[in-house]
């Protein structure tokens, strides 16, 4: 029978790794007597752990939430995961860097020499596209999180962006569904009740109001994907996923290498030099920029929009080119 402190350990371990335990069970994994089981759990219970007891024919153990945190137990491949997560959290944006970066030095500072050292070889640096990302107040991200648990109709204030000027915004009503992260952004995606249809909202942008509206039964986000249809609404595709102008063309290069930028097109070859590309894009004028970047001869198949933003592509080109045109 192993120590009582040992004992107690594994005892732990196991009612932090399911909800519900049998007594039996509980002994049986522990290789003692049920009544010994009893009395460990009296002793974590007096170290502050909250164990409820569960009646039944198969009565047994529960791990509850308690009004303190007590100490936790974790292996070592949840010790390490939970000090990436931590590390990567302090480069999110959520509002929570200290706080997460100070959880880091005190999950760091209990674990032994051998976990200590592999963390400290996770060094993450956040590399943004652009300007910093705003960061999101976590009150904020709590407030619409709980909203979409909760299934129940959100009404907030939704700043302008810097080039909106001062035009008061009225008060949104949303439907909201998912809290998703895009870019180092957060934001809400939700059925906006006034303009009935889906929407994208910036999380820096938001200033929720109390109380929230009425429950509501959940909509099915286009495509039943969420990270696609999150996708699509940012690249100016619909929402089913699909580019709002696509065209065809041929290009004088190999397949190969048309293959290598063409992003999500359906590429054919057609010869050693030549191939076939269908490609989408947000517009007919960034489909036409898109298709002149490969840098090489090409014949436009169709459809005629696309041969009409070839031609304003054109004439835009030969102003800026001047004298040299």
């Amino acid at each position: 029978m192993p120590k009582t402190s040992a004992r107690l350990l594994s005892l732990l371990s196991l009612l932090q790794a399911r909800r519900d335990w049998p007594g039996r069970t509980l002994a049986e994994r522990l290789e003692v007597s049920p009544r010994t089981v009893r009395r460990d759990v009296d002793r974590l219970r007096e170290l502050g752990y909250p164990i409820a007891a569960t009646r039944g024919p198969d009565g047994g153990y529960r791990l509850d939430a308690g009004a303190e945190l007590p100490p936790l137990l974790f292996d070592d491949e949840q010790a390490v995961a939970l000090a990436i997560a931590l590390r990567i959290a302090t480069t999110a944006g959520a509002g929570i860097d200290e706080a997460a970066a100070r959880a880091l030095h005190t999950v760091r500072q209990v674990m032994p020499a051998r976990l200590r050292r592999r963390i400290d070889t996770v060094q993450v640096t956040a590399v943004e596209r652009s300007a910093v990302p705003p960061h999101v107040d976590s009150g904020v991200l709590v407030a619409l999180s709980n909203a979409v648990h909760a299934r129940e109709v959100l009404r907030f204030d939704h700043d302008p962006p810097p080039w909106g000027g001062d035009e008061v915004l009225p008060v949104r009503r949303v439907e909201p569904h998912h809290l998703v992260t895009w870019g180092g952004r957060w934001y809400l995606v939700g059925w906006d009740l006034d303009r009935d249809d889906w929407r994208t909202f910036r999380a820096d942008r938001i200033t929720p109001r109390t109380p929230t509206g009425p429950r509501f039964t959940p909509r099915a986000v286009p495509g039943g994907d969420v990270a696609a249809f999150v996708a699509a609404r940012f690249r100016g595709a619909d929402g089913s996923g699909g580019w709002p102008c696509r065209g065809e063309v041929i290009l004088d290069l190999p397949a190969e290498e048309v293959s290598r930028h063409a992003g999500d097109g359906i590429v054919e070859e057609l010869g050693p030099d030549r191939c076939r590309l269908v490609l989408g894009s947000w517009s007919w004028s960034a489909l036409a920029a898109a298709l002149g970047r490969f840098d090489a001869d090409l014949e436009v198949v169709g459809p005629a929009e696309l041969k009409a933003a070839f031609a304003h592509l054109a004439r835009r080109c030969a102003a800026a080119a001047g004298d040299h045109a």
